[in-house]
């Protein structure tokens, strides 16, 4: 946290004294309590578009734009668009205008049926891999996005980079976060962005260094401890393809949710800054009880302490809508909101 520091005038009276301070305290509370409400108007989300044709013009497209009706109606109360923009980059790295203007429509769809959409940068694989090509590329990405939609759709959210971590240290991603929101407030100096823990098995959120006066900033980490459990069977990983069946739900189980919640929530609550749990699930090769007592464990966790969630993901795999059936997994969504029918 930024130290302010004054030197006062001769003469400065205690009364004056105190609406001064009382001024910058309210300033900065306010501040605080925006981005809190930021992250509790996110509420209850889901993960959308990650591995769907849409971009490519619908070729190979499960997801339907009146998919987002079907998630307004099972109370979900925003939807975070995983785009992967690097794939869609010249030599030059400028966007493709056409793919540009699909994100613009889902975009519109999305908040044509009141929900919030988050437009989260993906490129995971390329970011892990190799760190100072991933930087060149965030930093275009976000120069180009911020300006396109500078002025627009005040409900949007941005969220910087999914998953930082493998070659990337806390140093070197704190570096080209900050560089990043830099870009972003040039153009959007309201917008809500999320920003990320370095994603590692400790979450790391102590070496998370973020701009002090920003405070329309929202903290995410990915939850989907134990590994083995969550991805259990997971046919692309020759490890978890061969685990399982696995169960979940002993006191020790819970403990360690409980645990490594609390450490967020004890940061927030010192560093004052809102949290967003950006993903969580189990594959679906798990069995079946263990999976909905994990997501319900997790979800309402979640929802006691204030922070905003997204269920990882709604079709494709550990999905919790049946694409070909149009139907909801009814175990999985009353797992996630038991109040939805």
């Amino acid at each position: 946290m930024t130290a302010i520091r004054a030197r006062w005038p001769r003469g400065f009276n205690l009364a004056a004294t105190v609406f001064f301070l009382a001024a910058l305290f309210s300033q900065a509370r306010g501040g605080e309590q925006t981005a809190s409400r930021d992250a509790a108007r996110l509420g209850r989300g889901i993960n959308i578009l990650g591995y769907d044709g849409i971009w490519e013009g619908g070729q190979n497209a499960p997801f339907r734009l009146d998919n987002l009706t079907a998630i307004k109606r099972a109370e979900f109360s925003h939807v975070r668009i995983n785009f992967f923009g690097f794939k869609y980059m010249d030599s030059g790295n400028v966007l493709d205008e056409i793919v540009l203007r699909r994100l613009d429509a889902v975009i519109e769809e999305v908040l044509a049926r009141n929900l919030i959409p988050i437009v989260d940068e993906h490129d995971t694989h390329v970011c892990q891999r190799d760190a100072s090509g991933c930087a060149e590329k965030l930093r275009a990405f976000w120069r180009q996005i911020a300006e396109r939609y500078a002025g627009k759709y005040p409900a949007l959210v941005f969220e910087v980079l999914n998953e930082p971590g493998g070659q990337m240290t806390s140093a070197s991603w704190n570096s080209l976060l900050n560089e990043c929101l830099g870009i972003i407030r040039l153009t959007n100096p309201g917008r809500t962005v999320i920003a990320a823990v370095l994603n590692t098995d400790d979450i790391p959120v102590d070496e998370l260094v973020l701009p002090a006066d920003d405070r329309n900033l929202v903290v995410t980490f990915h939850y989907y401890a134990p590994i083995r459990f969550t991805h259990q069977g997971a046919p692309w990983s020759p490890t978890f393809s061969r685990i399982g069946p696995l169960d979940w739900g002993t006191p020790a189980d819970e403990a360690k949710v409980t645990a490594d919640f609390k450490k967020m929530s004890l940061w927030a609550e010192r560093e004052r800054r809102p949290i967003y749990l950006g993903e969580f699930g189990v594959y679906e090769r798990a069995p079946s009880d263990s999976r909905v007592r994990y997501l319900s464990f997790v979800a309402r966790n979640a929802d006691r302490l204030g922070w905003a969630w997204a269920y990882w993901q709604f079709d494709h795999d550990f999905a919790a809508f049946d694409s070909a059936r149009q139907t909801w997994n009814p175990d999985i969504l009353r797992a996630l909101i038991p109040s939805a029918h």
